[in-house]
C-alpha cells in the first residue's frame, strides 16, 4: 500500500548504479489522502509529531517528512487490518514509548 500511494521510496538499480528516489507512477489520490491525513495527524498524535520532527531534523524538507509520517501511519493501518482491531492509541508501542520516556527518540526500527 505504501508504494502504490507513493509515500514508500523508489529504488531503481542497474549493474553497480542504484538510485533512490521519488516515487512518480502512483494511485495520486490515495498519496494526496496519505498525505493529508499524516500531515494533520502530527497536531494531535505525539508519536506522529516526533515522528515528523525526527525526519526534518534528519534534512528532509516538509513534503518528504509528511511522506515518512504517512509511510510510517501505513504500518499500523497494516497492522490494525490484519489483526482485525481499530487503532488504540493505549496499544500503540510507539506513542506509549514516547510518552513514558523524557522524550529521547525510540530506536529507528521502532520509530517507523
Amino acid at each position: 500500500m505504501a508504494s502504490l500511494a507513493g509515500v514508500a521510496p523508489a529504488t531503481r538499480q542497474s549493474g553497480k548504479s542504484r538510485v533512490v528516489g521519488f516515487r512518480w507512477a502512483v494511485d495520486r489520490q490515495l498519496r494526496d489522502a496519505l498525505v493529508e491525513w499524516a500531515g494533520d495527524s502530527r497536531l494531535s498524535n505525539a508519536w506522529a509529531a516526533d515522528c515528523y520532527r525526527r525526519a526534518r531534523q534528519r534534512g528532509h524538507d516538509h513534503p518528504h517528512a509528511v511522506r515518512v509520517l504517512a509511510r510510517a501511519w501505513v504500518y499500523v493501518l497494516w497492522r490494525c487490518w490484519h489483526d482485525g482491531v481499530a487503532y488504540d492509541p493505549d496499544q500503540h508501542a510507539g506513542l506509549q514509548w514516547l510518552v513514558g520516556t523524557d522524550g529521547a527518540s525510540p530506536e529507528p526500527d521502532q520509530a517507523a
